[in-house]
């Protein structure tokens, strides 16, 4: 099962009753009263791993800083049996190497805002609503927004849960299904270091440790706006009573003065035309926190019928401890399996991997395909035209889930639709959605290695399987030291009939981070999206009704005398 709060907090202890960990310790120069243990999924890797529940921890020291993991106590790891507590076998192979100096390692404001960084601060910047929010939540879950309805969920695995999505058609005012179901099925995070303290380190961050379990609360005018709503979480722990995991999720509208439609006709037409719509968009986020990386996941929601689910990266790289205090003393042949970002310090190069599930209903559950539209290359014939070549769209319907396994290419461009073939637009074109890949990273591990048998979900960016209740989670139901057998690469392996049935499409979004003296001691946020955006859902632009911003719309806030 997935990792508790009480399982991990056991493992940090547990180590302590070892005489042969303490001595490992105190021959380091490091006192107990400032070790910090991180216990550390196993991952999947022989026999030593079978019929027991195991985890590994690394120790830090916090001494003279509160950002530990600056500090590892590096080549030291315990692997413990977790139900007995019992420390199997400890690894030590790191005592020549010096643990990292506490210097520069705090992040706190209130800790580094008299050091000698030179910023020009900004001034504060407030979105104000005159007439309040335009969204509103019923029964604590039901969203309502412009066009939207919504039923949104704060999950322990999952972190976030949209379902029951439908879209109010500017039309004819009916209510549209578009998505069933939507939310972060899994996340792979493998470092790429095989050294004896480093190769396990391949993290299954919702079926190990339970993405919304390591949701924090969110803190307000940072996290979220002045207007944000928060969600609470309520979970149950192991013993089975309820718990409040307060403030765990947000709802905000955003405007950042983007743009929603414009055209503006040039002095040649004569036609004195200007007509530009603003772009307000309905954010739900959440924050998890696991261990030292923090991630922020958005679902946004446009007026025009557009979906952007978002993840952001930050929090604190894990890092080894290192010989060296400058690259002029690293031997050429040599590789450290990352970047020196401090004295001491390795940022080791790792990727990040997060699968969405997106459960399409468009127009109803039944009658949905999948469609990928090739981009090919034409060639005209001889004095057909001055025109070479022209791109070419031709559509091909997925009939089995073999068909839809899809690896993005450059240079072999597709769009991805869902469609509903029995309902059609005034002039004939199925209705549907499409998913719009962004900036994404493809795995580029064997795959037969052990992680990425179990992680075997990363081996395309897009899969479509047939609606079955039990397939929810990509790395399988059962995530910690899996093997692999339960993954979707094996459903989808399956080669079941996707064509005019109740389906789901497999998202992946990627990051390959190659860590830079920047990330030290803590990363400004890294972001990437994808879209899932109407396609002849709509009879014409669905905003076309929106109003312009006028002065009178947008009152100038000033600041009372008493303030």
């Amino acid at each position: 099962p997935i990792l508790t709060i009480e399982d991990m907090i056991s493992a940090t202890s547990a180590p302590f009753a070892n005489s042969d960990f303490n001595r490992s310790i105190i021959q380091r120069g490091v006192d107990l009263a400032d070790l910090a243990c991180l216990p550390v999924a196993a991952g999947w890797y022989g026999k030593i791993e079978e019929k027991r529940r195991v985890i590994k921890v690394q120790s830090f020291t916090l001494k003279d800083t509160i950002n530990f993991y600056m500090r590892p106590i590096e080549g030291l790891t315990v692997l413990l049996d977790l139900d007995t507590q019992q420390v199997i076998e400890i690894f030590d192979e790191g005592e020549s190497i010096p643990i990292p100096k506490a210097a520069n390692t705090d992040y706190r404001y209130s800790r580094i805002k008299k050091n000698k960084q030179k910023i020009n601060l900004l001034k504060p910047i407030s979105i104000e609503q005159p007439n309040g929010p335009s969204f509103t939540i019923e029964n604590n879950h039901l969203v309502k927004w412009a066009n939207w309805e919504f039923h949104l969920k704060p999950d322990p695995r999952a972190g976030v849960i949209i379902s029951r999505v439908m879209f109010e058609d500017p039309d004819t005012g009916k209510m549209r299904n578009v998505m069933y179901k939507g939310f972060t099925s899994e996340l792979f995070v493998p470092y790429m270091d095989p050294s004896d303290a480093w190769y396990f380190k391949t993290y299954m961050d919702a079926g190990e440790y339970g993405f919304g379990l390591q949701a924090m609360p969110l803190d307000p005018l940072n996290d979220c706006p002045r207007n944000a709503y928060y969600m609470d979480g309520v979970f149950v722990a192991p013993d089975g009573t309820p718990y409040v995991r307060s403030n765990m999720i947000c709802v905000f509208e955003r405007y950042a003065g983007d743009i929603g439609w414009r055209h503006a006709e040039c002095p040649i037409t004569g036609l004195p035309i200007r007509e530009v719509r603003p772009k307000v968009t309905l954010v739900v986020r959440m924050a998890a926190s696991v261990a030292n990386y923090d991630y922020i996941v958005d679902w946004e929601f446009q007026n025009d019928g557009l979906i952007r689910p978002k993840v952001g990266l930050s929090g604190i790289l894990m890092v080894k401890g290192s010989p060296y205090v400058n690259m002029n003393e690293v031997n050429q042949n040599e590789y450290l399996y990352g970047t020196l970002l401090s004295e001491n310090i390795v940022g080791v190069i790792h990727d990040h991997y997060v699968t969405f599930h997106l459960d399409m209903d468009i127009d109803g559950p039944s009658n949905n395909s999948f469609v990928k539209v090739n981009l090919q290359k034409e060639m005209t014939s001889s004095g057909e035209s001055p025109r070479r070549s022209y791109l070419k769209a031709v559509r091909n319907v997925a009939k089995t889930e073999k068909d839809a396994q899809i690896k993005l290419k450059l240079y072999d461009p597709s769009e991805f639709h869902v469609i509903n073939s029995n309902k059609k637009s005034r002039v004939g074109n199925p209705v549907g959605y499409k998913v719009v890949p962004g900036g994404t990273a493809a795995s580029l591990l064997d795959h037969n290695d052990p992680p990425q048998k179990r992680a075997a979900f990363t081996n395309n960016q897009i899969w479509v399987t047939p609606y079955n209740e039990s397939e929810q989670w990509a790395a399988g139901l059962f995530v910690y030291q899996s093997q692999g057998d339960d993954t979707l690469a094996v459903w989808s392996d399956r080669d079941r009939a996707i064509e005019n049935k109740d389906i789901v499409l497999w998202y992946t979004l990627g990051f390959h981070h190659i860590p830079c003296q920047e990330d030290f001691p803590i990363m400004p946020t890294v972001s990437s999206s994808f879209e899932i955006k109407p396609v002849n859902f709509f009879e014409s632009n669905p905003i076309l009704n929106i109003p312009p911003n006028s002065p009178k719309d947008l009152p100038i806030c000033k600041a009372a005398a008493s303030a």
